[in-house]
């Protein structure tokens, strides 16, 4: 290497010195990626929360911008969502957090600095929405999930000139990433409804249904008993949301040359915050 030669050339004695890199684990979460142009991925995050129903769950977003626009666009789409980067205050942070770890926020958006040193317990879900170009960030991000013995999930979307970063991940870690199909509108609809019924099932659990019977029994005199049960899981289902959101598309990692094949990939996130570039900010529709 060129320092090396620098060395050998204007230092007497040098001494060369070797540190063996430290072996990055990750244990109890399953790996996955999503191959997806960067126009897509938004569509394929909210499928996905509505597959997984994630008890709590954080996405990473490459910049504040970005963390701020897939915040205010998982609201929009009827999600309880809420960012935090290195520009919120102190208290807002603390504010956001706090909410985050009462469950009166279901998703966390952040950047890489924000969520240095992060520990809140009950994260089953890591979303990474933009790849870290280091695999040191990639483990420190996925590390929020599978802690105290419990199982987590790990899912990374990878646009096809970034797939050579999710190499590098895969030969630090020495884990391989396994392929993940985006679901489709259906089955998300299908992820909706499953929720709706373990709600339905919570609340007859609960017996306290007694100022309810007279009313219940009256309906079933003029309806049929399955069309009253459907009607009730439709009315808790969370319906597929078009709304158009505004999400500006970043620019990819650098194209990286990969270093080993066989077979596709992807990878993650950057430590540094930033803004994101200023333009091409196009709306799309949702699922």
């Amino acid at each position: 290497p060129a320092i090396r030669k620098i060395a050998t050339n204007f230092m007497k004695n040098s001494v060369e010195v070797k540190i063996k890199s430290k072996e990055m684990t990750v244990e109890n979460i399953e790996q996955y990626f999503v191959k997806a142009q960067e126009r897509e991925k938004f569509d394929i995050l909210t499928r996905l929360l509505d597959v997984h129903q994630p008890e709590l769950a954080i996405v990473f977003g490459r910049t504040k911008r970005r963390v701020d626009e897939l915040a205010q666009a998982l609201n929009i789409r009827g999600y309880l969502a809420e960012g935090i980067h290195g520009d919120l205050s102190q208290s807002k942070r603390l504010s956001v957090l706090r909410q985050f770890k009462e469950n009166k926020i279901d998703i966390l958006v952040a950047t890489d600095v924000a969520a240095r040193g992060l520990d809140i317990s009950g994260v089953s879900h890591v979303y990474n929405f933009d790849i870290p170009q280091d695999p040191e960030s990639y483990v420190h991000r996925i590390g929020r999930t599978g802690r105290a013995g419990k199982s987590g999930i790990a899912v990374t979307f990878v646009t096809p000139r970034e797939m050579g970063y999710l190499r590098i991940v895969e030969e630090t870690t020495k884990k391989r990433i396994t392929p993940l199909r985006p679901p489709t509108q259906d089955e998300a609809l299908a992820g909706q409804q499953k929720l709706a019924v373990e709600k339905l099932i919570e609340i007859v659990q609960a017996n306290d249904l007694k100022d309810y019977r007279i009313l219940a029994t009256e309906l079933l005199e003029d309806y049929d008993a399955v069309d009253l049960v459907a009607a009730a899981i439709k009315s808790f289902t969370k319906e597929p949301d078009d709304t158009p959101v505004k999400i500006t598309e970043e620019a990819p990692l650098p194209k990286r040359k990969e270093r080993s094949s066989g077979r596709t990939g992807g990878g993650r996130g950057v430590r540094k915050e930033g803004r994101g570039r200023r333009e091409k900010s196009g709306r799309r529709k949702g699922r």
